[in-house]
């Protein structure tokens, strides 16, 4: 720690990276210093996460309504009122965000509710206030921000994403979602379940790039079941409002008419304008910081945890980036960022739970694989009548009965798969998830009770 400068760690952005970091350091002995413009928790807690999923249990409710008469319940009354959830949500965050607040500043962190910008490698420039604070070290954790970009379409100006959805004033009866990945497909399934008419736009031929190919065509069959019209291999030409009205035509000549159009497209990271092509630090072609496998940017005093890295965008990811981050630099603990078997969950209903590779990945790898399917109808769904089934997968090395992968679709998938995280980071086989008795009746039962191989690839 040096005396010359203001800070040991000057940290960029109070989202969930840039406060464990912080937190952690300060409690390490660390003279440390958090600069955020917006709120504390960042996107997950502010527009992300939380209010996503309490806007998800909020959309279960008119499917629960729906199955509740097969087990012998009568709701007499259905009303939803979004300004109350929506205020109920902004009250939750509120509470949130201050503890997030609360906890930097009682580990001894000095906090700036600011805008920081570096003016040389070694000084930022707060941008309301004008100071100018130096720091030894520097840590970004601006996280990203939505995509607007439809590849040079006009009226872009036109459209929501993600941030605003959550603060919308009036609930819109119909909307049309652009996107195909996690953010668009939840989003699609939160206003259905809440009462909209859902039009889902993507580009490609098939939604969730990047899960694999069941669980995919699971969501999508299920989905379109459920009423989400999906409008596949399209692009937006442009779109235009015309008074309470939203209009979006795509590029086969097609008219969707809606009262909002929600662009879900991606995120990108934020650095611009952050004077980091000033002091040389190299940034990726989307505006990422690019870092090592210890989050260390090209300036050997510059880090970079989270999303602003594009390395995996996930809440969690950017914890561990953070806690490696301490260790590494305050507890002399050189400790490397290990994004292997890393849970992940879309939470569409029913859910998908997914960890490790999906089963091109693995083939992709070399690895030869046996796979074990299952399809089947869960226990509730027999009496409320409700024709919907989940897909259990298991991705298998062959040669070794090693685990590589596990994708679920159905009821409470995210939590289940938490779980089998656990198991396959401590190298958990197929023969040990056999040897284990089924916790009966549950949906989870049916991980340790596939025997028989779907088939084999990869082998020669």
């Amino acid at each position: 720690m040096s005396s010359r400068y203001d800070f040991d760690l000057f940290v960029i952005g109070g989202g969930s990276g840039g406060v464990r970091a912080g937190r952690l350091a300060a409690q390490a002995g660390a003279r440390v210093a958090i600069a955020e413009e917006y709120g504390f928790g960042g996107t997950c807690v502010i527009r992300g996460c939380i209010p996503k999923k309490l806007f998800v249990y909020a959309s279960h409710f008119g499917e629960d309504f729906e199955d509740c008469a097969g087990f012998g319940w009568t709701v007499p009354e259905r009303r939803f009122d979004w300004n109350l959830l929506v205020a109920n949500k902004n009250k939750e965050i509120a509470r949130i965000e201050g503890l997030y607040r609360e906890n930097v500043e009682k580990a001894g962190a000095e906090v700036f509710m600011e805008r920081a910008e570096f003016e040389d490698a070694h000084s930022i420039r707060l941008k309301k206030s004008g100071r100018r604070i130096s720091a030894e070290r520097f840590l970004i954790a601006t996280g990203g921000y939505p995509a607007k970009d439809m590849g040079g379409a006009p009226g872009a100006e036109h459209c929501i994403t993600s941030n605003e959805a959550f603060y919308l004033e009036k609930f819109p009866r119909r909307i049309v979602i652009a996107g195909g990945g996690y953010i668009a497909i939840e989003f699609a399934h939160i206003f259905h379940g809440l009462g909209s008419e859902v039009t889902l736009v993507y580009r490609g031929a098939k939604i969730l790039r990047g899960f694999d190919d069941d669980m995919r065509d699971a969501l999508t069959q299920s989905s379109i079941k459920r009423g989400i019209r999906l409008v596949l291999d399209r692009r937006f030409r442009k779109v235009e409002r015309r008074g309470n009205e939203v209009f979006a035509f795509s590029d086969k000549d097609e008219m969707l008419e809606a009262d909002e159009v929600m662009l879900a497209i991606g995120r990108v990271p934020n650095t611009s304008g952050m004077g980091l092509d000033r002091i040389g630090v190299e940034l990726g072609r989307r505006g990422e910081v690019k870092v090592d496998e210890f989050s260390r940017s090209s300036l050997p005093h510059i880090w970079a945890v989270g999303d602003v890295t594009d390395r995996m965008a996930l809440t969690p990811v950017a914890i561990h980036e953070a806690m490696a981050f301490v260790k590494t630099v305050f507890e002399d603990d050189p400790t490397p960022v290990d994004h292997t078997n890393v849970p992940t969950a879309v939470f569409s209903q029913p859910e998908i739970g997914t960890v490790g590779l999906t089963e091109a990945q693995a083939l992709a790898q070399g690895f030869a694989i046996d796979v074990y399917k299952s399809s089947f109808r869960p226990l509730k769904n027999t009496l409320s009548g409700r024709d919907e089934r989940a897909v259990f997968k298991l991705i298998v090395d062959a040669r070794t009965g090693r685990m590589l992968g596990c994708h679920l679709f159905g009821p409470e998938a995210a939590e289940i798969i938490q779980m089998v995280a656990v198991a396959m980071r401590m190298g958990a086989t197929k023969a040990q998830f056999d040897a284990t008795i089924a916790l009966h009746p549950s949906v989870a039962e049916e991980l340790v009770t596939m025997r028989n191989k779907a088939y084999s690839k990869g082998l020669e």
